[in-house]
């Protein structure tokens, strides 16, 4: 089982979410917001799909590059936290 179907409802209340701000950013551009409330909503949502894209490649690395039981020796754990600390740093 992949941990994408593990954490399934997790990741798909983040994705209805996003779709909710997505909603809210035709809303504001159909009734002729202010280009900064919609730069904001606009703002919003790339950070929201940032995060999700963090924590499926944060799952990835720790399920299919490191975990142990499959991987014995892959990438020490240190090395992985490094990795996952820059993958955060770029998707904020």
């Amino acid at each position: 089982m992949t941990h994408t179907v593990q954490h399934k409802q997790r990741l798909l209340a983040r994705v209805r979410r996003i779709r909710g701000q997505m909603e809210a950013v035709e809303r504001a551009l159909e009734s002729e917001a202010g280009c900064e409330r919609i730069m904001q909503l606009i703002a919003a949502v790339r950070g929201a799909t940032a995060g999700l894209m963090a924590e499926v490649v944060e799952d990835h690395v720790l399920h299919h590059l490191v975990d142990p039981e499959k991987h014995p020796g892959a990438l020490n754990e240190e090395a992985a936290e490094q990795l996952l600390d820059l993958v955060r740093t770029y998707l904020k």
